[in-house]
């Protein structure tokens, strides 16, 4: 891996968080995700399953942790099963964990072969009542493909199909909402990698590049910076470009007088990080698009005011809307008239405002947490409207990452200039 070995205390803390909801003689199985093909021989970079790598740091395919805290064996209260290395897969694969690296990685003490599983696994489940199994729940998740976690629940339930089932995802939502100091520190220097990026780009473009130049620049600088890479698909959208949400083509060439939105963020250690900033191609932004911009950044400043633990997202997003509308209204785009006849299911600022301001982040750029639960404390959350005026060719969105305080909200990524005048300078 290209990051730091991160430290044990954090995998070792995230199971005991684990083990504390877990119901009397109860084992739970998770899985690492599986290496997905592409063509002929090829396959896609691996990308490890997060629940498996939050409860143990390890980040190797063809891994499997268990986790049976009332287990008679007192060795098996958490057991970590590996690949096997060999001469040949240390030749073509390079170095996997041995037993001793993956107990120094996760704290798990007990390591076996993967060719153990069976008849060491199997009667451990006899000895258990309940079998916690995962499963992808995520409310943006369309999966098309059968997982490891899948075929594994598919082959558990026709062996033992009288033991009770439960959910390990209804209790990794809860846990891994709430981030460690650990996971914190990993997303801010995520988010210092991003501001890097940022850095690289407002001294690069100028009328004539193309947006994929500006997406090369980017990715320069994450991997010089032990990044793997984006932590999602980037969007470099000039002109109209932007009022495309999902844009990921980054295939235009981009024109003076144009504003680029920009919506990136690396990965370190698998977290996130999520920034959109907004910057004119010829290095000024017109009027109009001081306006519109000065709009979207007043309503994120308001967000953040109202963004605090104990806040429902619902009741956040109904009032965001009003803030917007105020935006909206001040810039001719909508009227009080269409305010008052609007469609209550598709509010008058929809028309430019159509998406969601905030979402939970961490190893999942929209990560895992309650939508209808209060907002716990020590969440990460971004905060990013935007207004689209697609007559115009201007679409404008400011987001940031922040730490969910009662203390006061942290602000992730405070030394990246979002404010017209820094962004104007620093591509002077």
């Amino acid at each position: 891996m290209k990051y730091h070995q991160l430290p044990q205390e954090l995998f070792i803390r995230n199971r005991k968080r684990f083990n504390s909801h877990l119901k009397p003689n109860s084992i739970a199985i998770f899985n690492s995700n599986d290496i997905y093909p592409t063509n002929a021989d090829g396959s896609m970079p691996f990308r490890q399953n997060n629940d498996i790598f939050y409860l143990s740091g390890v980040d190797q395919e063809e891994s499997v942790l268990v986790i049976f805290p009332d287990s008679f064996n007192g060795k098996h209260k958490e057991i970590l099963f590996l690949k096997e290395t060999s001469e040949l897969i240390a030749i073509w694969e390079g170095e996997k964990l041995t037993k001793q690296k993956a107990t120094e990685v996760s704290g798990v003490e007990t390591i076996y072969w993967l060719s153990e599983m069976e008849k060491i696994l199997f009667p451990m489940i006899y000895e258990a009542d309940n079998i916690y199994l995962n499963t992808n729940e995520h409310l943006r998740a369309s999966v098309v493909t059968e997982t490891r976690d899948a075929r594994f629940l598919k082959d558990c339930q026709k062996r033992f199909p009288l033991h009770n089932y439960e959910r390990a995802t209804k209790i990794m939502h809860h846990i891994r909402a709430e981030k460690q100091p650990e996971e914190v520190d990993l997303i801010s220097q995520a988010c210092e990698i991003t501001r890097k990026g940022l850095n690289r780009v407002l001294n690069f473009v100028k009328p004539g590049v193309w947006e994929y130049e500006i997406e090369a620049e980017i990715t320069h600088e994450f991997i010089k910076n032990k990044s793997r890479g984006f932590a999602y698909e980037p969007i470099i959208a000039t002109g109209a470009n932007a009022c495309v949400l999902h844009y990921v083509d980054n295939n235009s060439q981009c024109k003076d007088g144009e504003v680029i939105l920009m919506d990136f963020g690396a990965e370190y250690a698998n977290y996130a990080s999520d920034l959109t900033r907004c910057i004119p191609v010829g290095g000024r932004f017109t009027q109009r698009q001081k306006d519109v911009y000065n709009s979207v950044l007043r309503v994120h400043n308001r967000c953040l005011e109202i963004l605090k633990p104990g806040t429902l997202l619902t009741d956040y997003h109904v009032q965001v809307g009003e803030f917007m509308e105020k935006e909206l209204v001040d810039l001719g785009l909508i009227s009080t008239k269409d305010i008052a006849n609007q469609n209550p299911n598709w509010p008058a600022y929809k028309k430019y405002f159509m998406h969601g301001t905030s979402h939970y982040m961490g190893l999942d750029v929209h990560d895992v947490g309650s939508w209808t639960k209060p907002i716990q404390e020590n969440t990460v959350f971004t905060i990013e409207p935007g207004i689209y005026i697609r007559e115009e060719g201007l679409g404008i969105r400011l987001e940031n990452d922040y730490l969910i305080s009662t203390k006061g909200n942290k602000n992730l990524m405070e030394n990246i200039p979002i404010e017209i005048d820094a962004i104007e300078d620093a591509m002077n």
